[in-house]
């Protein structure tokens, strides 16, 4: 199977973790009856984005997997005979914590996790004291659409993981994702933040021959405690092809469900004009291991 119907999610999200619930099993639904095999959610899309602060009061938003709110979503799956790519707030043990990708086969059995790796610690973004590193590696996740190269949001900025994923056979890259405007930056700021953004992963996908699924959330979410603005959510998501090209992108504030067909086969044909993973220098590479060089 070449080609793979993806779809992709755009919400803005509520209080209410039930409403966030129901609404992103119906938008699954919807992306199925458009043809969707892949569906993918945005980054921790059962809440708000509860790191615009520290309170350990939130830490109840978390469930373990398997669990009930990954159980919501493996019925989906099943229901609606599709891989579908979630992005849950998973309580691994007591005081143990992980944003994790959880991806359910068609069957709605867990095909595969991923915890997010490079987690930051930002004004307004403060997930370190939410969430732990993760300990699974860069290892893609076997579906019955192919081999998934999942990440998460922060995960973008950083080459090497989109690399990893790539040299451990991935045939898409997947970044589930919630980032957004602070509404106090001037329009030129919030322009080259944005640009750089999808930027930088067209350039992954550039760089490892991969198409690219990028999913954002949408909306303004207010900073509850009112020492900041808030984050206004840029939406933005969008599909990208093995030469960076952009096959759809969203709007930048309304919510959207939209159906992309990616072609697989495309990876071969630009990697044999392109071949990257051919000449790079892996003898040269080991200083990539420390952390700067003095």
């Amino acid at each position: 199977m070449s080609k793979i119907e993806v779809g992709i999610i755009q919400q803005n999200r509520s209080a209410n973790k039930a409403t966030n619930m129901r609404k992103s099993v119906e938008a699954i639904d919807k992306a199925a009856s458009m043809g969707a095999e892949l569906v993918v959610l945005q980054e921790l899309h059962a809440s708000l984005y509860f790191c615009q602060v520290e309170d350990t009061d939130l830490f109840e938003l978390a469930e373990p997997i398997p669990g009930k709110d990954s159980e919501v979503f493996a019925k989906a799956a099943k229901q609606n005979n599709v891989v579908l790519v979630t992005s849950l707030f998973e309580k691994r043990a007591p005081g143990l914590y992980h944003n994790t990708a959880v991806v359910f086969e068609k069957d709605g059995s867990i095909a595969g996790m991923y915890r997010k790796m490079h987690i930051p610690d930002d004004p307004g973004f403060y997930e370190k004291f939410y969430f732990t590193p993760g300990d699974m590696g860069f290892e893609p996740i076997q579906t019955s659409v192919g081999k998934l190269g999942l990440l998460i949001c922060w995960d973008q900025w950083y080459p090497e993981a989109a690399r990893l994923m790539a040299l451990a056979g991935a045939e898409v890259l997947i970044y589930p994702t919630a980032i957004g405007w602070d509404p106090a930056d001037d329009d030129a700021e919030k322009t080259r933040q944005l640009d750089s953004w999808i930027t930088v992963q067209r350039g992954h996908a550039v760089a490892n021959g991969l198409p690219l699924i990028s999913v954002n959330r949408t909306g303004f979410e207010a900073d509850p405690t009112s020492q900041r603005r808030g984050i206004d959510f840029w939406g933005n998501s969008f599909v990208a092809g093995p030469q960076g090209e952009i096959l759809k992108k969203l709007s930048a504030s309304e919510e959207q469900i939209e159906v992309v067909e990616i072609d697989r086969k495309r990876t071969e044909d630009v990697r044999r004009i392109w071949p990257f993973l051919r000449d790079r220098r892996i003898d040269g590479y080991d200083d990539l291991l420390k952390r700067y060089r003095d």
